[in-house]
């Protein structure tokens, strides 16, 4: 789902005229979807939950981040959580959906933060987006006791408070305090100086490193076309139907090509699979990832 061309403000009253969904016509919708692939199905779910993901992608405006960036990513949240939803948790897609929709946007607003990794774990994501309220806060209610608060002290206040070690809450000062500078400055006032950039090792691809990607390609490949091999016409098709496509075919579609039930073609795929999964066991179980 892109945005360009469209401004937050037009997004946001297009998604407040979309309908409503009460629960029962959210399952049949989340069903659809899941079990047969309906797009008109999942076009219809994240139609009507837009407006939840603007509404929260406007909480991560103070980050600086282009509003229409921050919906974009929203909206990718979205659809992930749609793809992962299980309709038979009887959990509502609401519910569900909002932690998808909140870990994207947090995601974009660390990596577009600095060009320094800013963060990974979950302790170092609740420090970045918690540290700047918890501090406000401390110095607050510090304040309030006639109390002046030194950095350490209030460094070692926040690690508590958030629940992390002493010194990521120093390494995230740091880097919530600096900002990038351009890899094009020069490293001297001299004109002649060279660029930071010039300094940054190659790290594309070396040709024996290609060279070694090449021939592991062709051993894969050759893996799975024995692996293949192990199957009957009729798993095979469903095989190459279902997982070789470049979209993708329905059980529903190819119950009815085969005259064969849903679900039917859906244990076959199965076995076929599993077929699959033992004779690459046998060659390089390593490759077994490839199935997932």
């Amino acid at each position: 789902m892109a945005f360009d061309g469209f401004d937050a403000n037009t997004l946001s009253r297009q998604a407040m005229k979309a309908e409503l969904l009460d629960a029962e016509t959210e399952l049949k919708l989340a069903y659809a979807w899941r079990d047969e692939r309906d797009e008109a199905a999942l076009h219809r779910l994240i139609t009507a939950y837009m407006r939840l993901a603007i509404s929260m992608a406007a909480k991560f405006k103070r980050y600086g981040a282009p509003m229409n960036d921050l919906i974009q990513e929203a909206s990718l949240g979205l659809m992930k959580a749609a793809d992962k939803f299980d309709p038979d948790r009887g959990v509502r897609f609401s519910t569900y959906a909002v932690w998808w929709i909140k870990a994207s946007i947090q995601d974009y607003v660390m990596r577009n933060w600095s060009m320094v990794r800013t963060g990974s774990t979950s302790s170092q994501k609740s420090l970045f987006f918690n540290m700047r309220r918890v501090q406000a806060r401390l110095e607050r209610e510090a304040a309030g006791r006639g109390e002046t608060l030194d950095r350490h002290q209030l460094r070692q206040m926040i690690a508590s408070e958030v629940g992390v070690p002493l010194q990521d809450v120093e390494m995230m000062e740091g880097r919530l305090s600096g900002s990038d500078f351009s890899l094009n400055a020069s490293q001297s006032t001299d004109e002649e100086g060279r660029e930071w950039i010039e300094t940054i090792e190659d790290d594309s691809a070396q040709a024996a490193e290609l060279v070694e990607e090449g021939r592991d390609r062709a051993q894969l490949r050759g893996w799975l076309v024995h692996a293949m091999g192990q199957l009957n016409d009729r798993e095979r098709f469903i095989v190459k139907e279902r997982k070789l496509r470049d979209d993708p075919r329905t059980l529903e579609s190819l119950g009815n090509e085969l005259g064969l039930s849903k679900e039917r073609v859906r244990q076959l795929e199965a076995a076929a699979f599993g077929k699959m999964r033992k004779s690459l066991e046998a060659q390089s179980p390593e490759v077994l990832h490839f199935l997932a």
